[in-house]
């Protein structure tokens, strides 16, 4: 069904069951998963997010202006790529970490042709350091890249497996959409990727897959056109 995507994780599945920190454990359980899909033949960007170490905008009135606060937030992404890009390596898949400020030699400074390179040449592509910019989530981070690699989706890995009509963590009668419009998304408020994010993939179009990344084999089901998760789409 796709052949190259661009996959979000959040910080906080990198965190293990408390969310924080770099869990060992959950960090090999996706090396795996990764791996497997790429042997294969998949080609796969990835996105962290950097909640498990730091979130920019906690920093507000904690002492931080926002700009720092989003600063310190890239460089948690930039940690958590470079975590999970060994983890890879010891699956035997090559991995490399691009940043979206320059950062020689701790990683390669981000640069479109070289990222799609890497996917041609059967390697991952840990696109990290968000926008560059702070004011940016890395959701919208994660949908720019899509964009530009040209990804024939963003999935989004989460503990959840689709999108809900409510928290289903919080409420046990949420019921779980299997497909959407983006335009139903945005008339139903439901919160699949902050605005910035879904208006780039409308715009795109590049559909948004939600599912749950723990479930073991769902990212390689979900490639090989299996139904996942939730799918969004024009």
């Amino acid at each position: 069904m796709y052949k190259r995507v661009l996959l979000k994780l959040s910080g906080e599945s990198l965190g293990g069951p408390t969310g924080k920190g770099i869990d060992e454990e959950s960090l090999k359980k996706f090396a795996k998963q990764i791996s497997s899909a790429v042997k294969e033949g998949f080609q796969i960007a990835i996105v962290n997010g950097g909640g498990n170490i730091f979130r920019g905008i906690q920093g507000l009135g904690k002492g931080y202006d926002r700009v720092t606060g989003d600063r310190m937030g890239m460089l948690a992404t930039v940690i958590n790529s470079l975590a999970l890009s060994s983890a890879l390596r010891s699956e035997g898949i090559r991995a490399e970490v691009f940043t979206a400020t320059p950062m020689e030699p701790i990683a390669k400074y981000y640069e479109r042709d070289a990222a799609v390179k890497v996917l041609e040449e059967g390697g991952v592509s840990l696109l990290s350091g968000g926008t560059g910019n702070p004011f940016f989530s890395t959701d919208s981070g994660a949908a720019l890249r899509a964009l530009e690699i040209g990804a024939d989706a963003l999935l989004k890995g989460t503990r959840v497996d689709g999108v809900y009509t409510a928290d289903p963590e919080k409420d046990p009668s949420a019921v779980k959409y299997s497909e959407l419009t983006f335009q139903e998304a945005l008339l139903k408020h439901l919160k699949v990727m902050d605005q910035t994010a879904f208006a780039l993939c409308e715009q795109g179009p590049v559909p948004i897959v939600v599912f749950d990344i723990n479930e073991p084999g769902s990212l390689l089901k979900l490639l090989r056109g299996e139904k996942v998760g939730t799918l969004v789409h024009a």
